[in-house]
């Protein structure tokens, strides 16, 4: 069996955008786009993609299904690392210094602030609900109710 790497590496980039964007996320893929939306007031949910199997498997769907909550942001966002390298490295920088970059992860703003941060470590090796129930928790603390 012969596989063309490359086409199998877009396939998967393909699905890993595909499943955010059908999830309600907007995709960040330039530096301006970032920015901008780092500058909208209320909440914004900051989803950092990745092609990782941990990323498929518990982040995407977390990032789903943790949306179904009586509290949760005003806006949806997502950066892809590896991929919109310039995007995802001006996000990291408003993350500010605190924040350690790592993929996949997700950063609660309030009115453009980090309040809270889920990173990789509380992802990688968890089942998607306890991810969910820990976004939850950070958007019953931060958001309003719809």
């Amino acid at each position: 069996m012969n596989m063309d790497y490359d086409l199998f590496m877009e396939e998967i980039k393909r699905t890993a955008r595909a499943e955010i964007e059908g999830a309600g996320y907007e995709q960040l893929r330039t530096p301006e786009e970032v920015e901008q939306a780092f500058e909208r007031s209320g909440t914004t949910l900051v989803m950092v993609n990745s092609v990782c199997g941990c990323a498929g498997g518990i982040a995407r769907p977390a990032a789903a299904n943790a949306i179904h909550y009586d509290k949760r942001p005003d806006h949806l966002v997502t950066v892809f690392a590896g991929q919109d390298k310039e995007a995802t490295a001006t996000a990291r920088h408003l993350f500010g210094e605190d924040h350690i970059p790592s993929s996949p992860s997700f950063v609660l703003l309030k009115d453009g602030k980090v309040v809270a941060d889920i990173g990789r470590h509380e992802i990688e090796g968890h089942d998607p609900m306890s991810v969910v129930t820990n976004l939850q928790a950070n958007f019953e603390q931060y958001c309003e109710e719809v």
